[in-house]
């Protein structure tokens, strides 16, 4: 059972699999850091500088009006967070265009890459034609 399981292990599949979850961890911050602190401000300010993470509606309990989000559900409120929901939709249409555009430009590399490896690849040698082929047998037979 011991040698099944190094041998799962060690199979290709397994350590792409997690090689591709630790690479993929380590990119989450970096797309998170960048909408967060180089695109959010941006659209910030193309939008007037509107948060919708503050817009809630009270479903029970009592708060004062402007208060935050934070400041509601802190005091117990039951809310409708619909804000964070529109904030959440946002980041995620940033974050798939952004990722899009990386796997994109990724392919286009490779198939350059790929495209320079064909160039570059010496040509495979000229075999006999077919009519070379018959007139050997041609010939062959004749004797």
């Amino acid at each position: 059972m011991l040698k099944e399981f190094k041998d799962f292990i060690a199979k290709g599949n397994v350590m792409d699999m997690a090689v591709g979850i630790i690479i993929g961890a380590a990119f989450t911050a970096i797309v998170k850091s960048m909408v967060a602190d180089l695109i959010n401000p941006i659209v910030g300010l193309f939008m007037g500088g509107v948060d919708f993470t503050n817009l809630y509606v009270v479903l029970s309990g009592e708060v004062a009006a402007g208060t935050s989000l934070s400041a509601a559900r802190e005091a117990g409120a039951g809310v409708f967070a619909y804000g964070s929901f529109i904030m959440a939709v946002i980041n995620f249409l940033i974050i798939a265009f952004v990722v899009f555009q990386l796997v994109k430009a990724v392919n286009k590399a490779k198939e350059s890459t790929a495209k320079e490896e064909e160039a570059a690849a010496p040509a495979a040698p000229a075999g006999p034609t077919e009519v070379d082929l018959l007139t050997e047998i041609r010939d062959s037979l004749k004797k």
